[in-house]
C-alpha cells in the first residue's frame, strides 16, 4: 500500500445471497463470492485498471467503492478515511468527492430529463447553494470540458436527439460537474462505436491532467487498459491474481491467466502465426468455488498444491505482487510449458481440454 493513495482496499469481500425457494428454508444459505479478499492502492492522479473476465467481479468492486454496494468484509479508505460504514449525511458528503461514470449511456441518463436537468442534477442533490446562473455556469463549464465545444446548443436536447459519444460526454459531465476528486469509469467506452471511443479516452486522460483526478477504470479490454492506466489489477473470480505498473504486467506476464489473457489479444499482423490460447474449460461457479486455487481446474501449470491450498499473494518484483504457488519461477522464465519450467507434464485437468461440466460448476475438483 502507497503512502500517498487516494484510495485503499483492503482485504475487500462481497458476498451476495442467494434467493432460495420456500422448501429449501432449512438448508444452508447459498451466497455469489463476486469480490473476495481483494487489496489494492490507488494514488493522487493515477488511473488503476482493473481487467479480466464478464463475471470476474470488476464492476462490483467499483460499485463497493462508490457505496452503492456494501462490503461484506474488510476496509475501504478513501483520503484516509473509512468510508465503509458511512451512512446518510456523511455518505452524502463523501459522494461529492466520488463520482461514477456507468458503461451504458442509453441507460444511464433519464430520457425525461435534458441534458442541462441531467448534468446539474448533482449539483440538487448535493445542495451547492448555487444561484440559477452560476448553476448554468457549473453546468457549461462541465460541457465544455466533457468535449462539448457548442453546449448553448446541447441543454434543451432529450437524451434520444443524442448520439452514444454524445450521451457519453453527457453522462462524463455529470460526473464532473461537482468537482470530484475520484471517480470511477465502468466500462466507459465499450457501448461506444470504434471510431469515437478513441475521442473519449483521450478526454478523459486530458480530464486527469488537467484536474489530477485518480480513476479506477474497468474494462475487458487489455489493450483499452493498457493505454488508459498507470497500474492494472487482473481479477479471476473476485481474486486480484496480478497487479502491477501496467507496461511491467502487459510485458512481464507471470500468473497463468494473465498470460491467458494477453494470448488472447487480438494482433492486427496477417503473418503473425497464432498459438493456442494456455487456458481450457469454463470459469467455475462462483456459489461454490474450487477447493485450493480457484484457477487451477483451468491452469496448465497445475500441481497436487494449487488443488489443497490457496496461493499467498508473492512479491516478484519491486511492486509486481503474483497469487500463484509459482510466480517467482514463471517470472524468471518466459517460456509457456511446464516442462520447460520444470513443473512435470502439464496438469491431467488440461490434458483433457475441458472438464465434465459437473465438475467445474460444482467446484469440488472431480470429488
Amino acid at each position: 500500500m502507497s503512502e500517498d493513495a487516494i484510495l485503499k482496499l483492503e482485504n475487500v469481500k462481497k458476498y451476495f445471497e442467494l434467493k432460495q425457494g420456500i422448501l429449501s428454508f432449512r438448508q444452508p444459505s447459498l451466497y455469489v463470492k463476486a469480490v473476495d479478499d481483494v487489496s489494492f492502492s490507488i494514488d493522487k492522479g493515477k488511473i488503476f485498471g482493473l481487467v479480466g473476465e464478464s463475471g470476474c467481479g470488476k464492476t462490483t468492486i467499483g460499485r463497493c467503492i462508490s457505496r452503492l454496494e456494501t462490503i461484506t468484509d474488510g476496509k475501504i479508505e478513501f483520503m484516509g478515511r473509512d468510508i465503509s460504514g458511512l451512512q446518510k449525511k456523511e455518505l452524502k458528503q463523501f459522494r461529492s468527492n466520488m463520482q461514477m461514470i456507468f458503461q451504458d449511456p442509453y441507460e444511464s441518463l433519464n430520457p425525461r430529463l435534458t441534458v442541462f436537468q441531467s448534468v446539474a442534477d448533482p449539483l440538487t442533490v448535493h445542495e451547492s447553494g448555487q444561484s440559477q446562473g452560476e448553476r448554468k455556469d457549473a453546468v457549461f463549464k462541465a460541457l465544455m470540458d466533457a468535449g462539448m465545444k457548442t453546449p448553448e446548443e446541447m441543454i434543451d436536447r432529450y437524451p434520444h436527439e443524442l448520439s452514444g459519444g454524445q450521451r457519453q460526454r453527457v453522462a462524463i459531465a455529470r460526473a464532473l460537474v461537482v468537482n470530484p476528486k475520484f471517480i470511477i469509469a465502468d466500462e466507459p467506452v465499450s457501448m461506444l462505436d470504434v471510431s469515437i471511443r478513441a475521442g473519449v479516452m483521450n478526454l478523459m486522460l486530458d480530464l486527469k491532467e488537467k484536474y489530477k483526478i485518480s480513476y479506477v477504470f474497468v474494462t475487458h479490454d487489455v489493450a483499452i487498459a493498457r493505454y488508459m492506466s498507470d497500474d492494472l489489477g487482473v481479477m479471476y473470480l473476485g481474486d486480484m491474481v496480478e497487479t502491477s505498473e501496467t507496461d511491467d504486467v502487459i510485458m512481464n506476464p507471470v500468473h497463468p491467466y494473465t498470460r491467458a489473457l494477453l494470448a488472447a489479444v487480438p494482433i492486427p499482423d496477417p503473418d503473425y502465426e497464432w498459438e493456442d490460447v494456455p487456458i481450457a474449460g469454463d470459469i467455475p461457479s462462483p456459489i461454490n468455488l474450487p477447493k485450493g486455487c480457484r484457477f487451477h481446474p483451468r491452469c496448465m501449470y497445475a500441481m497436487d498444491i494449487c488443488k489443497e491450498k490457496l496461493p499467498e499473494r508473492v512479491e516478484v518484483s519491486d511492486g509486481h505482487f503474483v497469487n500463484c504457488f509459482f510466480a517467482e519461477e514463471l517470472y524468471a522464465s518466459p517460456v509457456k510449458t511446464p516442462k520447460e519450467l520444470g513443473l512435470g507434464s502439464l496438469s491431467p485437468e488440461y490434458m483433457e481440454g475441458e472438464l465434465e461440466e459437473g465438475e467445474i460448476l460444482s467446484g469440488q475438483d472431480g470429488e
